[in-house]
């Protein structure tokens, strides 16, 4: 069995090929890119191993393109956390930190600990990801943009540099416009996105652009619990301790997608207004003594654990049933 370990930059892709039965090791670096990525290929099958199981570290966005081509050519594809990653190194001795000692890391931890297959999300699910991420950037760009334009209005200004603002700002406004509906459009023609989003909505608080962004989330991943959804989007409190004391008050841990999590705060201020799970939620926390903040981060929780129970059941949001704390 072979195994083969990629550490990933942004430029190159350092490869550890492990021959599991002799324990012998090849190297190989190839550029991150679809030319590096069939070298990788040819490389593999002069070795023999044209089917490994692949174990790599997820690195913001560096790393998709090589998981998907990989997964497209009929490679199981693994990914380590990598705090558990460097637990793994630790334990078998390995203090070494280049990113060659890296792949040959990821290769041993493949064969010993052998770790869940990635399932690619379907296609559907990765193009509604990324339309999400455009749209988004170009709102950005055109806030930003109004913004400028407010500024110029209130100064002195030659009226060539407003043109040059308002026909960027009507630029920006018909891109997003065009974005939107190629997303609605998208979601249309999905009945699993469709239905999930729909359920969504159900819920008072999520309005469009959550729905959408939650909808790409859950068609792309699987998650079993509530509470993973929650600790993927960083939701989760975290206690800091240190032998018998505690320092400090447990806190959210902010790990995974800034962005989404962003995205779920003022949801959650509309939600303790007009949500009674999550208004019930709020007044009985801050009641207690605990702080707005604290509260609000709770309701935001809440309100991720609504959203995976109502498309886990396949079932409408509906205030009467009683949901847990």
């Amino acid at each position: 069995m072979f195994y083969l370990g990629i550490d990933v930059a942004q430029e190159k892709l350092d490869c550890s090929l492990l021959d599991a039965s002799p324990n012998k090791i090849k190297s190989k670096v190839v550029m991150n890119s679809v030319a590096g990525f069939g070298k990788l290929r040819e490389w593999l099958m002069k070795q023999k191993a044209e089917m490994p199981h692949v174990v790599m570290e997820p690195t913001g966005v560096y790393h998709e393109a090589a998981a998907f081509f990989l997964s497209d050519a009929g490679l199981t594809i693994s990914f380590v956390n990598p705090a558990q990653l460097r637990k793994f190194a630790q334990g078998i001795g390995v203090r070494t930190k280049t990113d060659k000692a890296d792949s040959e890391v990821l290769a041993r931890y493949g064969n010993t600990q052998k770790p869940d297959a990635w399932v690619p999300p379907p296609a559907t699910a990765r193009m509604l990801k990324a339309l999400l991420a455009r749209r988004d950037a170009v709102a950005d760009d055109l806030q930003r943009e109004k913004n400028r334009q407010e500024k110029l209005v209130a100064t002195e200004t030659p009226p060539l540099v407003l043109q040059s603002v308002a026909a960027s700002i009507k630029f920006l406004k018909d891109e997003l416009k065009r974005l939107q509906e190629s997303i609605n459009d998208l979601i249309d023609k999905d009945p699993d996105l469709r239905g999930k989003k729909e359920l969504l909505e159900s819920i008072p608080g999520v309005g469009k652009r959550v729905s959408d962004h939650i909808t790409a989330l859950l068609a792309a991943r699987n998650f079993e619990r509530a509470e993973q959804l929650a600790a993927y989007l960083g939701l989760v409190p975290v206690q800091w301790e240190s032998g018998s004391s505690v320092r400090g008050r447990p806190r959210m841990s902010k790990a995974g997608p800034a962005h989404l999590r962003k995205l779920l705060y003022m949801p959650a201020l509309v939600a303790i207004q007009r949500n009674p799970h999550i208004k019930a939620l709020y007044v009985r926390l801050t009641a207690k003594g605990k702080s707005k903040m604290a509260a609000i981060g709770a309701a935001m929780r809440k309100l991720a654990h609504l959203c995976f129970g109502v498309v886990k059941t396949g079932r409408a949001y509906d205030k009467n049933i009683a949901c847990p704390a």
